[in-house]
């Protein structure tokens, strides 16, 4: 039985590929967060958490460069990891005023259960594609993002 097509709003009627984008973001969004809820994590906290299990000792603003969110979120979400074990933040040696965030063990036990989620969420968000089909994805999204990024970097040139 093939899939109806979604309904999309009028207003949305000149941009359907933007539409499109926004329910699979939104859904994509929706498998994770119940997936991290299992882990008793936040949206974003696994982004910090990858980024740490890449390259321990970063401080927060190198953090806050590497997952592209706003100091607020990740300040929230770093004291939220801290008062759940999985990291400490300490003063830096060379300054005290910048802090240094560090996994624990609990912290760095979570690089499994994170590697297995992104893979189930692979596997569920590719289940109808074929293997071309999830490739030439992938290119599209990438050069998606890529417009988007060098028009919002041209904004911010301008201002």
């Amino acid at each position: 039985m093939p899939t109806p097509e979604p309904r999309v709003p009028t207003t949305a009627g000149a941009g359907p590929m933007s539409y499109a984008i926004f329910q699979l973001a939104r859904a994509h969004r929706a498998s994770a967060a119940a997936m991290l809820r299992e882990m008793d994590l936040h949206l974003g906290q696994e982004l910090l958490l990858m980024q740490l299990l890449d390259r321990d000792g970063q401080t927060q603003s190198e953090l806050l460069e590497s997952v592209g969110l706003d100091q607020s979120t990740v300040s929230k979400s770093l004291r939220r990891m801290q008062d759940a074990g999985l990291l400490v933040r300490e003063p830096a040696e060379h300054d005290r005023r910048v802090l240094v965030v560090h996994l624990t063990d609990k912290g760095r036990a979570m690089r499994e259960p994170l590697a297995a989620m992104w893979q189930t969420l692979e596997e569920t968000s590719a289940r109808n594609l074929s293997e071309q089909q999830a490739e030439a994805f992938i290119r599209t999204a990438y050069a998606i993002a890529d417009a988007l990024n060098s028009r919002a970097l041209r904004r911010e040139e301008s201002e």
